[in-house]
């Protein structure tokens, strides 16, 4: 059974399905779409804490689905522009579990995760699919990978 490793970047999939779609992803239809006859080494999805109850209804509903949700604070900085995202860590934890695993499921558009992808095919040998929306994933992150899934209607809930 082939061994699967998955790394959800919370923030933009949901920005990038709402900007697109104007709906939600929907993570119980992708969770059986990426696990399907594959065996889960580790699945995790990374996320702002919130004290709102519905972030944090959300944050339980993750968990239900089998990820392990990683929080990490919003810092708001005396400028006034803002910081929350997890690039460092999930490409870290994509290295850490790269050798257990024979494919790393990626979901997020960001560009920023082409030298993530070519690390892990170069240095671990490992397929890496990558789950972004049309139009607002990078086209350098859709090249480097093995595959690129479209998140389009499919996986989005209504």
């Amino acid at each position: 059974m082939e061994k699967v490793a998955i790394f959800v970047d919370v923030q933009n999939v949901y920005y990038t399905t709402r900007d697109k779609y104007r709906a939600n992803f929907d993570y119980n239809q992708f969770w059986y779409v990426a696990t399907q006859g594959r065996e889960i080494v580790q699945a995790n999805a990374y996320a702002i804490s919130s004290q709102d109850p519905k972030q944090r209804q959300f944050h339980h509903i993750l968990r239900g689905v089998g990820f392990e949700v990683k929080l990490k604070p919003f810092i708001q900085r005396k400028d006034g522009s803002a910081k929350g995202d997890w690039d460092v860590g999930i490409a870290l934890d994509a290295i850490e579990v790269a050798e257990q695993s024979d494919v790393i499921v990626l979901v997020s558009g960001d560009g920023d995760f082409e030298v993530l992808v070519d690390r892990i095919q170069s240095r671990f040998n490992k397929t890496v699919e990558v789950y972004g929306v049309p139009g607002l994933t990078a086209q350098n992150l859709i090249d480097a990978s093995n595959r690129f899934i479209a998140i389009d209607e499919d996986l989005l809930l209504r």
